[in-house]
């Protein structure tokens, strides 16, 4: 019968810690959350834009852009950016306490992968950002009727 010997990691004290700890977990869950609260809030924009301009041509004047429609135009690049220091954080955390790349460890794969996302968002959730500028500064056509 053979037997096996311990690794020599195993036997002199020098054995990475785990790399799932819940801080990871957090930070590795936290990304596409964030991704998703910037998307949503940053296309949340057109709908407060479109109440918005039903509520002057009812009242048949113009009335001042609502600040919810400039914070969540803002939120979505902020929220983006977000997932993206945090992704950056998680993988400078897991390389430098635990020697791992980001995609060795299922928190850093999930983080890595969804971070993608973000960054092919941040464009959208900018361009949405100077819409919701543009339309503050145009104002609407209120129409023959007033």
């Amino acid at each position: 019968m053979a037997t096996t010997s311990p690794t020599p990691a195993a036997n002199d004290g020098t054995a990475r810690p785990h790399a799932v700890t819940p801080g990871t977990v957090t930070a590795a869950l936290l990304v596409p959350l964030l991704v998703v609260a910037g998307v949503a809030t940053s296309l949340h924009t057109q709908e407060i834009g479109y109440d918005w301009a039903d509520r002057q041509i009812e009242a048949c004047r113009h009335l001042p852009l609502p600040m919810t429609e400039y914070a969540a135009g803002w939120a979505g690049p902020v929220l983006g950016l977000a997932a993206v220091a945090v992704c950056v954080l998680l993988a400078r955390r897991l390389r430098g306490r635990y020697g791992l790349r980001l995609g060795e460890s299922w928190p850093g794969l999930l983080a890595g992968t969804t971070v993608w996302f973000s960054v092919l968002a941040i464009p959208m959730e900018v361009i949405q950002l100077y819409a919701v500028h543009a339309a503050a500064a145009a104002g609407i056509n209120l129409g023959d009727g007033c």
